[in-house]
């Protein structure tokens, strides 16, 4: 009927018109396929990942017997090595018409190649190596992955999109503790079989992400008929005299206001960020937990994440991606206040675990969509890599003085400072509010 009408050119077009905008919200509504099966790469990997996550803390201090220094050094090559290679996977991504599946693949099958590797590693070295591989294998895939995501969603929806994917890949890591418990507890060798069966997962990962996430460019989902905001970063199609893709025009990115202010916003909290592990072992001191329980901490992280991303996201998308981005660390704020106050009640650890995971969730994704609305199509991946770059680099830099501080004063001293220093640069963060952020 409506193919009819349009030859003959009836007066039946507003019909039509109205069809069709009323497929294109239905589209806008619908979280894109490339988003779910990118989505699923992710919750399977992190399985993996997080299955070694929630035991290299006590693998480390425990069973290695390396010092809160040791650590910190470990755990900052972990969590910031990536950021030496995170431009480089973004700018590779964009040549050639936006190679992200190949560099993001590159990236997964580096870090599943590393697992296997780990049952050979016993000593501060060949364990630093390792985990600088693995690290190096994620820095190459965050960019051009989160590129895909932001090309996939409108401007309008791209908070939501990232919500959905963090929540699939917060899934993961939810699983992965658990699994690693059930590990420890049914086998002799524990470690050695958490990392036997992290690397099948692993390759798993690889596996469906080389047959379900489409090779080619994800075509963007139709925006609302309207002149684009200039903060957008032109999230349609590309247009026609728009950047090349090379090192010198991603790096000039930043002379773009909103998208520079993002991204020192992102390195400044960024370094007064306590690592994951830090907050589980300074759980477990306040609360003397178990060692064969310690798996079990990030179960709670993981489930607060994966029950806030996708309604934070949304939220985001509706009174601003800042506000919520800003809020996120102000739960992190009063975790920290938990974890130095006095009260040692049944709920605490309940408590500081939700706020963690509601930091997660409303700061992960919600920081790329904003960021994704400052950079054009053709430097997507490279323009979330400067920022995820600048705020890897702090955090590394955070682990290692925070290691080296709890060393030094003791652990009590070093969170002070820490949330000290998060207060200060969260209110000078609210005076560098992007204009395209909200």
């Amino acid at each position: 009927m409506y193919v009819a009408d349009s030859r003959a050119g009836t007066p039946a077009a507003p019909s039509a018109d109205r069809a069709v905008r009323h497929l294109a919200g239905r589209r806008r509504s619908a979280v894109a396929p490339t988003v779910l099966a990118l989505g699923t790469v992710s919750l399977v990997t992190d399985v993996s990942s997080e299955m070694v996550t929630a035991v290299l803390p006590l693998y480390l201090v425990a069973g290695l017997g390396l010092s809160p220094l040791g650590f910190g050094l470990l755990d900052g090559i972990y969590n910031g090595f990536s950021a030496l290679v995170r431009l480089a996977g973004g700018h590779l991504a964009d040549r050639g018409g936006g190679h992200h599946k190949r560099v993001a693949g590159i990236g997964y099958g580096i870090s599943a190649l590393c697992k296997p590797l780990l049952l050979l590693a016993h000593t501060l070295t060949p364990i630093g190596l390792v985990l600088a591989a693995d690290r190096t294998g994620k820095g190459l895939r965050t960019a051009p992955r989160d590129a895909m995501i932001s090309l996939a969603a409108t401007p309008e929806t791209r908070g939501r999109a990232f919500g959905v994917h963090r929540a699939m890949d917060t899934a993961g890591a939810l699983l992965g503790p658990f699994v690693a418990f059930l590990i420890l507890r049914a086998t002799v060798d524990g470690y050695d079989a958490v990392f036997t069966v992290s690397s099948c997962v692993a390759a798993a990962g690889v596996l469906v992400l080389v047959l379900f996430v489409p090779g080619r460019r994800p075509a963007p989902v139709p925006a609302p008929a309207q002149a684009p905001s200039p903060a957008s970063g032109g999230g349609g199609a590309a247009a026609p005299d728009g950047p090349r893709p090379t090192l010198r025009a991603a790096l000039a990115l930043l002379r773009r206001r909103d998208l520079r202010r993002i991204a020192v916003c992102a390195l400044l909290l960024g370094l007064a960020t306590v690592s994951d592990s830090f907050v589980y072992l300074l759980l477990q001191r306040r609360l003397g937990v178990p060692d064969r329980w310690f798996a079990l901490l990030p179960l709670g992280t993981a489930a607060a994440f994966l029950l806030l991303a996708v309604p934070l996201g949304r939220l985001a998308d509706r009174v601003g991606r800042w506000r919520v981005f800003l809020a996120g660390h102000g739960a992190l704020l009063l975790a920290y206040a938990l974890l130095l106050g006095s009260w040692h009640g049944p709920a605490l650890p309940y408590a500081v675990l939700v706020l963690h995971g509601g930091f997660y969730a409303a700061t992960d994704g919600v920081l790329m969509a904003a960021a994704s609305d400052c950079v054009p199509q053709e430097l997507r991946s490279s323009g979330l890599a400067l920022v995820q770059t600048g705020q890897a680099l702090a955090r590394f830099a955070c682990s290692l003085g925070f290691g080296a501080a709890w060393t030094v004063w003791g652990d009590r001293t070093a969170l002070m400072a820490s949330t000290a220093a998060l207060a200060v640069c969260a209110a000078f963060s609210l005076t560098l509010r992007p204009k395209g952020a909200a």
